[in-house]
């Protein structure tokens, strides 16, 4: 999974990046734009891409269900 951290205090937002990494970049950006403010925010969390393909395949299997059941009903 990957991560983006969003500045609590202003629009900054860190790249799609690990945990890890994301946090080392806020701490980062909050010690040089807003010292002595605690760190805030909030955190998206996605996909790496090509992590997954989404519903096809469940549409695809819908799909292949109503060709079978159309084809047995003849």
């Amino acid at each position: 999974m990957v991560f983006r951290y969003w500045c609590g205090e202003c629009g900054y937002r860190t790249g799609w990046v690990g945990r890890s990494e994301g946090e080392r970049q806020q701490v980062g950006h909050y010690a040089r734009r807003h010292a002595g403010t605690p760190p805030g925010g909030h955190v998206e969390v996605g996909r790496r891409r090509g992590a997954g393909c989404g519903c096809l395949p469940l549409a695809v299997v819908a799909l292949l269900l109503v060709v079978v059941a159309a084809a047995c009903h003849r």
